[in-house]
């Protein structure tokens, strides 16, 4: 697997050598190229070099004081190098600056000055829309399931979504990356190794060693289990990069936990995710929390991904039964967790219907429309 191949334009001398440290520091690109001047015309020289150079990714830093000529060659790198994703960089506090960027071209606006989170970020999007970078084949796809505020549901839902597509599908992984792991809890499992322990052994991992830090469930499920103890995450956001790739090229189908987790790993996680169920209770402190978690999850990219699941359904004034599909399922839910059966081993009851129904409507167009996957890297 190769980087990303990025140029950075600056005509700044600190801020290149800024730009660049942020850009290795990604682990996913590397700095093929950077210049000072930025292209006025087709024929500026720096076009040939830059043909040259075939990079993925071209790094536009816009200045403060004297826009335009960033601007410009922005529009003439995206006649010249159409099949090369231009990012914008510059001030958020000049918003005629943004809409003129983003209308030359350029397929991101990020915020100077730049973080290595913001720059992963982004390659990570690009990634996942890509089309015309060569792969070795169809890849998997991932479905997030997140709380809107603790105690939602969220990992009983997806436990029981990963149990469904395992039954439907097969070859299916369920990612627990909550806080305080409890999926190995409702699978009655004894997990050896957890997430950390993967991310701890990224420099050696294959799908063989993989394979061997999860758990396997009764189904043919495979668990990678969460934390045990309560404790700070030190992992940075790159490394669940390189996890999720690695996982998406071994599982059809990859289900995760995050519980009521909100930082760079779940917002990363969530941008490389097909789906993202966003799951509350019909109660305003519930849905006033779940406003907040899609901005979130939504701040760089579109929130067409996240999807409400209301669980635990109630009246409240304001809200009424036509505005959602009800069922009272806490106390066959409550007894699952309890007696570590999931509500997907009893098969024959409503809820194990409705998961069923979930996975399925998650997967419909599988079989007939041929997926676009994603990889954070090319195949060489």
């Amino acid at each position: 697997m190769s980087e990303l191949s990025v140029v950075i334009l600056a005509a700044d001398s600190e801020q290149r050598a800024v730009m660049q440290v942020l850009v290795d520091g990604t682990s996913v690109a590397r700095a093929a190229h950077t210049a000072a001047t930025y292209p006025a015309s087709a024929t500026d020289p720096l076009i040939a070099r830059l043909h040259a150079v075939k990079p993925e990714v071209i790094l536009v830093d816009i200045p403060v004081d004297s826009p335009s000529g960033a601007l410009h060659a922005i529009e003439v790198l995206r006649q010249e190098l159409p099949d090369v994703a231009l990012f914008a960089i510059g001030s958020m506090s000049q918003p005629q600056v943004i809409v003129s960027g983003m209308r030359a071209g350029a397929r991101e606006f990020i915020e100077r000055p730049t973080t290595t989170s913001d720059l992963l970020e982004a390659f990570v999007r690009l990634s996942t829309t890509q089309r015309k970078v060569k792969r070795e084949g169809p890849r998997g796809k991932v479905f997030t399931v997140i709380n809107a505020k603790g105690g939602s549901g969220a990992t009983t839902i997806a436990v029981n979504l990963a149990l469904a597509l395992q039954s439907a599908h097969g070859n299916v992984a369920l990612v627990d990356l909550a806080p305080l792991g409890h999926a190995s809890l409702h699978l009655n499992l004894k997990a050896p190794f957890t997430v950390t322990d993967a991310i701890r052994n990224l420099h050696r991992m294959d799908t063989s060693l993989l394979e061997s830090f999860t758990a396997r469930h009764a189904n043919g499920l495979q668990l990678l289990a969460g934390a045990v103890t309560p404790a700070g995450n030190d992992a940075a956001a790159t490394e669940y990069a390189r996890l999720f790739d690695l996982m998406a090229g071994h599982f059809r189908y990859v289900v995760v936990d995050a519980s009521s987790r909100l930082d760079a790993a779940t917002r990363l996680v969530g941008n490389l995710s097909e789906t993202v169920l966003l799951v509350a209770h019909a109660d305003v402190a519930s849905l006033w929390s779940a406003s907040r978690v899609v901005q979130f999850l939504g701040e760089n990219s579109g929130r067409e991904r996240v999807k409400l699941v209301l669980n635990r359904f109630r009246k409240i004034p304001g809200f009424h039964e036509s505005d959602a599909e009800t069922a009272n399922q806490y106390f066959a839910v409550s007894a699952a967790i309890d007696r570590g059966v999931p509500l997907m081993s009893q098969s024959h009851t409503e809820i194990a219907r409705a998961f069923h129904g979930l996975a399925a409507a998650l997967t419909r167009n599988d079989d007939d429309v041929k997926r676009s996957a994603w990889s954070l890297f090319k195949t060489v």
